[in-house]
């Protein structure tokens, strides 16, 4: 693999500039989409719609649409040789990507119960995303990014190390917490109740959210950056209308809960 992106890159430099561009792009993608976001929601999930291509099985398209960004990491790691892999700050930014992905690909899809499907270009959309950030964040953190010998223990990397597990744990609960929301047999929406969902109506998004809030600041690039940035405005944007159709949809929804942040908004 490594002389196959010799082969398509004449320099390190090279490839660190198209990297950095690649991270470039996606800040501009994620203005753009907070853009088209103000006038329709992701569609898929409660707001899949059939104009968006055929459906796809839920647990299907979970577990193809996330697997890139597991197989790829895995790849550029192990098939290919840099120094910056041995070094610990580095070695700990991939796991936290590698472990997240790993979930997301390898358990979560068969956890899913009765998951409505995704249309086909939602689906389509997913695979390009996890191939192209997979790529860029674990390509830059496994050959190119550089950190202080005493990284570790700088504050930033304690913060965001710190940020990035709470909001995994945030996450893994709240998607725990959904998925028993129905019993066997039983069809339909209910509220959600118990950890951060006494607070928020997208405890979930605001995990995810906060897990890479996190990364972003322990890996102090434009690369982890660019990442939580597109994430924030896609998820923040899912949940304000998950809040918006609670709302509408139970009376005796709890006036309190806010959208994402708690007490705040």
């Amino acid at each position: 693999m490594d002389a196959l992106l010799s082969r398509l890159f004449s320099s390190e430099e090279e490839e660190l500039y198209i990297l950095d561009c690649m991270a470039y792009l996606m800040i501009i993608m994620a203005f753009g989409t907070f853009v088209s976001l103000l006038f329709e929601n992701v569609p898929y999930g409660r707001y899949a719609s059939s104009k968006y291509g055929f459906p796809v099985n839920a647990r299907f398209a979970w577990f193809v649409q996330e697997i890139p960004a597991f197989l790829i990491p895995l790849c550029l790691v192990v098939w290919t040789s840099s120094a910056k892999t041995s070094l610990l700050p580095n070695q700990l930014l991939i796991a936290m990507f590698v472990c997240h992905y790993a979930q997301r690909s390898l358990i979560y899809p068969f956890l899913i119960r009765g998951g409505k499907p995704t249309p086909f270009v939602s689906f389509v959309l997913a695979i390009v995303f996890c191939i192209y950030n997979g790529y860029m964040q674990i390509r830059y953190l496994s050959h190119y990014a550089e950190y202080p010998a005493d990284w570790v223990t700088h504050p930033c990397f304690i913060a965001g190390s710190v940020l990035w597990l709470l909001g995994c744990l945030v996450n893994l609960h709240s998607d725990h917490i959904l998925r028993n929301l129905r019993k066997p047999g039983e069809t339909g929406y209910k509220i959600p109740k118990g950890g951060m969902f006494e607070y928020v109506s997208g405890a979930n998004f605001l995990g995810e959210i906060t897990e890479w809030a996190g990364f972003a600041l322990a890996g102090h690039s434009v690369h982890s950056s660019a990442f939580a940035i597109f994430t924030t405005v896609v998820l923040t944007s899912r949940a304000v209308a998950h809040h918006k159709w609670y709302i509408a949809k139970f009376e005796d929804y709890p006036k309190s809960r806010k959208a994402l942040i708690p007490f705040v908004f």
